[in-house]
């Protein structure tokens, strides 16, 4: 229909100008209490809109790393355990050089040196597996956790050490190449104080690099911490640039619909001199 193919009064057309108005403060108030936002798109307030959406994805971006920071707390975790585990081994190991050590026959020392080498081959076994998805610090492996947003930004680079029983500078007993002999009736006793020698340094070693897996840790999970506030402070940013004052939203949609109500009500009154025409007949 033409615009100009109906003509209504001027009072008519003002009622119909303002009722149009009203309808579209309705819908804007009724999308403000839908959606909790009083800046929904760009054209509400472009200004608080871009910055909301720029601190919203900021904290996104955070979020994600929160993944990479709770692995890496979960593959220390599992070195931590492993370091656990080898420790206890050594120290059955010392107990078993100190019985060889408290007794002088061939047999007893050569049996010593059996337990003594099962114990060094558990050490290994329980050193390799101590990985966690993939990454084994027990095992000479390295792990790079993000911080920061971009990549490559802010990160932590912890790094692992060979936990085996060669990495940790121990020997097996026996006669093999590379063993102390415990059973050697003129070398022995010296053999089997070497071998608790090297398990009291690889205590050290072990003692040494929990240290600094712990302070590795202690890093990962501060800034574990850090991040959730961050990403608090961020998102709480955004809301206070696009919420809606749902209680005020709520006001205005009553005195909106009273006003659409008493716009119909003045848009009859105003036709009702037209409708009079139809008395002359």
């Amino acid at each position: 229909m033409a615009i100009n193919d109906i003509s209504l009064t001027s009072g008519m057309r003002n009622n119909l100008l303002s009722l149009q108005n009203t309808t579209t403060l309705i819908n804007r108030t009724q999308t403000r209490l839908s959606t909790g936002k009083s800046v929904n798109t760009a054209l509400d307030n472009p200004t608080n809109f871009f910055a909301a959406q720029t601190a919203t994805a900021r904290a996104t971006d955070l979020s994600n790393r929160k993944d990479g920071m709770s692995e890496a707390v979960q593959m220390v975790s599992a070195a931590n355990a492993g370091i656990t585990g080898i420790t206890s081994l050594i120290e059955s190991a010392q107990g078993v050089a100190q019985a060889a050590l408290a007794t002088t026959s061939v047999t007893d020392r050569a049996s010593y040196e059996t337990t003594f080498n099962t114990l060094m081959t558990q050490i290994t076994e329980l050193a390799s597996d101590s990985g966690y998805r993939g990454t084994n610090f027990l095992n000479s492996q390295n792990q790079t956790v993000e911080f920061a947003p971009a990549t490559g930004g802010a990160t932590l680079q912890i790094q692992g050490f060979d936990a085996t029983a060669t990495g940790l500078g121990l020997s097996t007993a026996g006669t093999g190449s590379g063993s102390i002999d415990w059973a050697d009736s003129t070398t022995g006793t010296a053999g089997i104080q070497s071998s608790a020698t090297q398990l009291e340094n690889a205590l050290n070693t072990l003692r040494s690099q929990s240290s600094t897996l712990s302070a590795n840790l202690s890093v990962v999970t501060s800034r574990q911490t850090f991040t959730d506030n961050m990403v608090s402070t961020l998102q709480t940013g955004a809301d206070n640039l696009t919420l809606a004052d749902t209680n005020q939203e709520g006001a205005n949609l009553l005195m909106l619909q009273t006003r659409q109500s008493l716009g119909i009500t003045s848009l009859s009154l105003a036709s009702q001199a037209a409708q009079a025409v139809l008395k002359l007949f």
